[in-house]
């Protein structure tokens, strides 16, 4: 379990992958997994879609990654178009295939959910899934969400550090972070997460920027802010995207470095399914 990989007394390294919207896809996905193998990360996550059209895919996906490139897969899964019928048999999926990790996030809605929906849902929180998931099983270990710049829809740093604990008290034994590009708000949330109690490890979420476009993708779902740095990086390499990712990539070992020098849990690589990113950066660490 990935839970006791954290009391090796290393950096953990890990990276996360989605599965593809159309099934021939698969392979090529499988591809980058076998690429990813050789990086010897601890552990590889796969996504989840809010809806749950991709449940059985992350399930078939984790499935891989477990049994046959032997490294821990966690499989993520969104409380949002949930309902405790639904959480059982994924559950029970999951277990059947070996799977004993678990990433526990409320999930973004689904376009095509009405409001009635959305407002009655089974599950409003990450927390409600996490109840009835240590309810069924003590075995599995529960990952779950946090912000370093806390949560967009929170009223304040205070109320999103309270909501948090509440979160990893029902049972959590691990924290990923959403993805930043300035180290020193993670470390300003690292000290205030263990003033306020949460003592777990926590992973902090990496994405490189290889392209401008993509920076402003990730910056309009996460909320992230960027640094003067990057910003200054993208402008100058907007029209070049050769230039543009050797330099994205260069930005993100660095932060890396930096964290790493920082005593930090671990680190997780958003990798966008995009293998030769994740060579080029665990190339750079190694020098």
């Amino acid at each position: 379990m990935i839970k006791h990989i954290f009391n090796q007394g290393k950096t953990v390294f890990s990276f996360e992958v989605f599965p593809p919207k159309k099934n021939e896809e698969i392979y090529d996905l499988y591809k980058t997994l076998d690429t990813l193998k050789t990086l010897n990360p601890d552990f590889i996550s796969v996504t989840y879609g809010a809806g749950g059209s991709n449940s059985k895919k992350t399930a078939t996906i984790a499935s891989y990654i477990k049994n046959i490139c032997e490294i821990e897969a966690i499989a993520h899964m969104t409380a949002v178009a949930m309902d405790e019928k639904f959480l059982t048999e994924l559950l029970n999926d999951l277990k059947e295939k070996s799977i004993s990790n678990v990433l526990a996030l409320r999930g973004d809605r689904p376009r095509d959910m009405s409001d009635d929906d959305y407002d009655n849902r089974t599950f409003l929180y990450a927390e409600d899934i996490i109840r009835i998931i240590r309810q069924q099983s003590d075995d599995l270990c529960v990952a779950a969400a946090c912000y370093p710049e806390m949560h967009p829809e929170s009223a304040s740093r205070q109320m999103d550090l309270q909501y948090l604990k509440q979160k990893v008290d029902t049972g959590v034994n691990f924290l990923i972070t959403q993805m930043f590009f300035d180290n020193s708000k993670f470390y300003e949330f690292r000290e205030e997460a263990r003033k306020c109690g949460i003592d777990i490890p926590i992973t902090t979420g990496i994405m490189p920027i290889t392209s401008a476009k993509q920076l402003g993708t990730s910056v309009s779902l996460s909320g992230t802010s960027v640094p003067q740095a990057l910003s200054n990086l993208v402008a100058k390499y907007a029209d070049k995207p050769e230039d543009m990712r050797k330099a994205g990539i260069e930005y993100a070992t660095k932060q890396i470095e930096d964290l790493i020098a920082n005593d930090v849990d671990g680190i997780h690589l958003y990798t966008m399914n995009k293998a030769a990113t994740a060579c080029e950066i665990m190339a750079n660490l190694s020098r």
